[in-house]
């Protein structure tokens, strides 16, 4: 397998497109390409796999640099599965933040995050607060 370049850029990211990979791959969750763009900006790090309009694999997290983070928007275009792209971007991501507690919210892929040492816990809770991306109801 060819080594996988996950960089930490967003330079050249053609958010209008990213976004209609995203939707026809059933994973955009409403944000508009601004919205996208300004989730990985505040992020504390983020992984891109791919060029510009040919952006075929995402992820970031989200950190307080202590000891606590969460990995979010861990996506890989459906063409582009099972290459080893997805780990190499978790991989490079919790890297960078050795010592925290890493936290994931997905019911997919439950197998794919074993693999990397995520387990399943039965605590948590979370809420919405106001309505879905500040979208009227």
């Amino acid at each position: 397998m060819t080594e996988i370049d996950a960089r930490d850029s967003l330079e050249g990211v053609d958010w209008e497109a990213l976004d209609r990979a995203l939707t026809s791959d059933r994973f955009n969750n409403g944000r508009t390409p601004e919205e996208l763009r300004r989730s990985f900006e505040n992020s504390y790090a983020i992984a891109i796999v791919g060029e510009s309009t040919d952006v075929i694999g995402m992820a970031r997290l989200r950190a307080d640099g202590v000891c606590n983070a969460w990995l979010v928007d861990v996506w890989t275009a459906s063409a582009h599965r099972r290459r080893g792209i997805a780990r190499a971007m978790v991989e490079r991501l919790l890297q960078l933040v050795p010592g925290h507690h890493v936290a994931l919210f997905t019911e997919h892929a439950t197998g794919f995050y074993r693999t990397l040492g995520f387990e399943v816990e039965e605590v948590g809770r979370s809420r919405l607060s106001g309505s879905w991306l500040n979208r009227p109801g």
